[in-house]
């Protein structure tokens, strides 16, 4: 439980830095994400999590990040 808890934080962490680094460019980039057309949204959400099962896995099963 304390590892999803401390997962949860630092995806937090990660979601927060764009909007302090350039919260105008955040602010461009969320309008032109609101005019995509949905298929496309889940698409993208769709490969996001792919990827990060894929990264999962890889960390978890394989000795590379050791």
């Amino acid at each position: 439980m304390k590892l999803l808890v401390l997962l949860i934080g630092m995806v937090l962490v990660l979601e927060g830095m764009p909007y302090v680094a350039a919260p105008e460019a955040m602010r461009e980039w969320l309008a032109k994400l609101s005019k995509m057309p949905v298929s496309q949204l889940r698409a993208f959400g769709l490969f996001a999590m792919v990827l990060g099962l894929i990264i999962c896995a890889v960390a978890q099963n394989t000795s590379i990040l050791d």
